[in-house]
């Protein structure tokens, strides 16, 4: 069998480079090649009302949040890990608490802001959100990663410059979970089953514990209520892997925060010890056999 990995077509950030280095070596224990491509090369051509197919290879390992080009590798026949709709389904933040509204999983309230295609700014929305959610609350960008697009709003001016800001973006409005302040949990599930998970703590006064904002990971024990809820996560959205990332509500219950279709590798498996590329790589030939 031999797969393609296909990353950013403008950027390759050291956490998506050593996924595909660790799965090239993985998958390569096992017989399997993996190449490397990127969203640039497998750009989604439809070419008289048929979709052209640019790859020949027994799957697709999609290293991306590209919607099209993972939907067009797909229409033209090509498995993917992960597929094109749970990589839509995670990549927007807002569609991803949609989804997994109803089925028992604790959520932070949220609100998401109206489109908006013009220079206003809705007074009413602001009151509403206001209504909804107490401060300090989190304002999120729908599109985003390792952070970067999530901030703590404490204040009716605050909002409104935040939003104003914002305007044309897709965003939304969340309660601040306050008994998770600067720690979480991120949890990766394999083929619907937990593999492993750290703590992550932010030591530096921030209330996010990215890593990649100076959170450190730690080795703990993953309480079962946490890796029920995230397994329930992962096979909701159809998921072979993921990172998913649970906060501690006031009674040490699991509340989600969000699940990441394309999480990173690096720091789990030297926190934890835990052969992630290798489970995961296993996972692939086991559903390609299947």
């Amino acid at each position: 069998m031999k797969g393609i990995a296909i990353l950013n077509g403008y950027q390759i950030v050291d956490g998506v480079r050593y996924v595909y280095d660790r799965m090239k070596e993985e998958l390569g224990k096992l017989g399997v090649s993996l190449d490397l491509s990127t969203t640039a090369e497998a750009y989604s051509l439809v070419d008289n009302s048929q979709i052209k197919r640019r790859f020949d290879y027994d799957f697709v390992l999609f290293l991306d949040k590209d919607v099209y080009t993972s939907m067009a590798l797909e229409k033209a026949g090509i498995k993917l890990f992960n597929s094109a709709k749970s990589i839509w389904l995670c990549d927007d933040k807002m569609v991803t608490h949609i989804f997994l509204s109803g089925l028992g999983i604790k959520m932070p309230k949220t609100i998401s802001a109206p489109l908006n295609y013009s220079d206003n700014s809705s007074e009413r929305f602001i009151e509403r959100v206001m209504q909804e959610i107490d401060f300090p609350l989190v304002a999120k960008k729908s599109f985003g990663s390792l952070g970067k697009s999530v901030y703590l709003i404490n204040n009716k001016q605050e909002l409104i410059e935040w939003d104003t800001q914002n305007r044309f973006e897709q965003r939304l409005y969340q309660e601040f979970i306050k008994s998770s302040f600067g720690f979480d949990y991120r949890l990766i599930v394999i083929g619907g089953k937990f593999l492993t998970g750290m703590k992550r703590v932010n030591t530096n006064g921030d209330f996010r514990s990215n890593i990649a904002l100076g959170g450190q990971g730690e080795k703990v024990d993953i309480p079962q209520s946490y890796i029920d809820v995230a397994e329930r996560c992962a096979s909701a959205l159809g998921l072979d892997y993921c990172g998913v990332d649970l906060l501690m509500g006031k009674e040490g219950e699991p509340i989600l925060c969000e699940v990441n279709s394309n999480a990173f590798m690096a720091g789990i498996e030297k926190i934890t010890g835990v052969n992630v590329a290798g489970a995961f790589a296993k996972h692939i030939v086991n559903q390609l056999k299947q």
